[in-house]
């Protein structure tokens, strides 16, 4: 397979191992459970620990299977390098570990994952401020920017109420100002939206999700898109500056949240994502088209009081998400009418599986407040506009008439 032609997404990712060449002809890149990798000449794996030359350390800060799931990420990406780790939580982690430090802030969305949300209060407490905002809309971000902001955060389409970040005019924003711009793509993937389109200096994916895409394995990944110049971050230590500048912020990645910190992904993981990732463009057109399908039904039943989903044309976001994503993606909210029991709800559902992933082939389906953001407490929740009564639904690759059936049966049962 030739380096020099263009191929499309899917072709891509589908035959990326082979680019580089795999043992045996193998047509999967193997399995490599190893944590120590020999040198024949000692002089070698000194080069390699000093960085003058490729090869692999220790299997804390990656090995030939990993690595090829992180030339894969890249390729969908478009980055200039990708470093995965174990969890979508880990690579979120990640960027804060390494690239951060006390009295620095952060502007972050308002409108975030629950376990981000959690995140950001560990983070708090260790002496990095941090600003919450209504992302939908720039000047929220501008106003709440200090000469202390060192990252902007925001996720493409927020989970679970599925707000759309103003994310080409906060990527300006953030160039202008030579702040780093950190955007959470997971619930778009590549294939829908790619971050360094708007200007994004690293993209995080949790790899568990969409990528994956068949809830069978855990993991994450930073990419670093090239769009940030790492000369105008002032928290890179000296000895991250000895390669080219482009490469500073992966360096002290790899180095402080893999080598250090031990966020890392295990080989076999790296393996089930990497084959999971080769349909995501096919699960997405699916998942997508099932998702709208589905808010339709949800949005013309009078026993839904409300519907939240980024492809309706009545989403505050609609246009935005329309301007900026190939399709709206998989995930959607929505809340049932007072008196109706969510749980009586819930238990008259066939196909969708009260769960609490992402990103599966299944339809998955979980009272928010009462599980996933029952931590965070009803003053917070409702900040985020997460409604004591919210159904989230990460819709699956069902034939679309059979989801909608099972959907509309457990509401007639209401």
């Amino acid at each position: 397979m030739s380096d020099q032609k263009s191929y499309g997404f899917t072709t891509t990712i589908v035959h990326n191992d082979r680019r580089k060449g795999i043992e045996h002809g193998s047509l999967h890149k193997p399995v490599h459970t190893s944590v120590a990798f020999g040198y024949a000449d000692a002089r070698q794996l000194a080069s390699v620990f000093q960085g003058k030359e490729p090869g692999f350390r220790y299997g804390r800060q990656g090995n030939p299977t990993i690595a090829a799931l992180e030339d894969k990420v890249n390729q969908m990406e478009q980055g200039v390098g990708t470093i995965c780790f174990a969890t979508g939580m880990g690579a979120i982690g990640a960027v804060f570990q390494a690239l951060l430090r006390a009295g620095d802030h952060v502007v972050s969305s308002s409108f975030l994952f629950g376990n981000t949300n959690s995140l950001w209060q560990t983070t708090m407490a260790q002496g990095v401020g941090v600003s919450f905002v209504d992302a939908t809309d720039v000047a929220n971000v501008a106003a709440a920017i200090t000469d202390q902001t060192r990252v902007v955060f925001v996720e493409t389409i927020a989970n679970p109420r599925t707000q759309v970040a103003d994310l080409r005019r906060i990527g300006e924003l953030c160039q202008a100002r030579g702040i780093l711009y950190v955007v959470d793509n997971t619930m778009t993937t590549p294939y829908l939206f790619r971050p360094k389109s708007v200007g994004a200096g690293l993209v995080v994916n949790a790899l568990t999700k969409s990528i994956g895409g068949h809830g069978n394995a855990l993991g994450g990944s930073v990419t670093d898109t090239g769009a940030y110049e790492w000369t105008r971050f002032p928290n890179i230590y000296e000895n991250y500056k000895k390669a080219q500048p482009q490469q500073w912020g992966l360096a002290q990645l790899r180095a402080k949240a893999l080598r250090d910190f031990g966020a890392s992904l295990a080989p076999e993981a790296a393996h089930h994502i990497a084959v999971g990732a080769e349909t995501l463009a096919l699960r997405m057109e699916r998942t997508s088209s099932n998702a709208l399908a589905l808010a339709q039904l949800l949005e013309g039943d009078e026993r839904v009081a409300a519907v939240y989903y980024p492809g309706l044309a009545s989403h505050p976001q609609h246009g935005t998400s329309s301007a900026l994503f190939r399709a709206h993606g998989s995930l959607l909210s929505f809340e049932l009418q007072d008196g109706i029991d969510c749980f009586d709800f819930l238990n008259r559902l066939t196909l969708a599986i009260p769960a609490s992933n992402l990103g599966d082939t299944r339809t998955l389906i979980i009272p928010v407040a009462h599980t996933i953001f029952y931590e965070m407490g009803a003053e917070r929740r409702a900040s985020m506009g997460i409604a004591e009564s919210l159904i989230r639904v990460s819709v699956g690759i069902e034939d679309e008439a059979d989801l909608l059936e099972d959907f509309r049966c457990a509401l007639a049962g209401s």
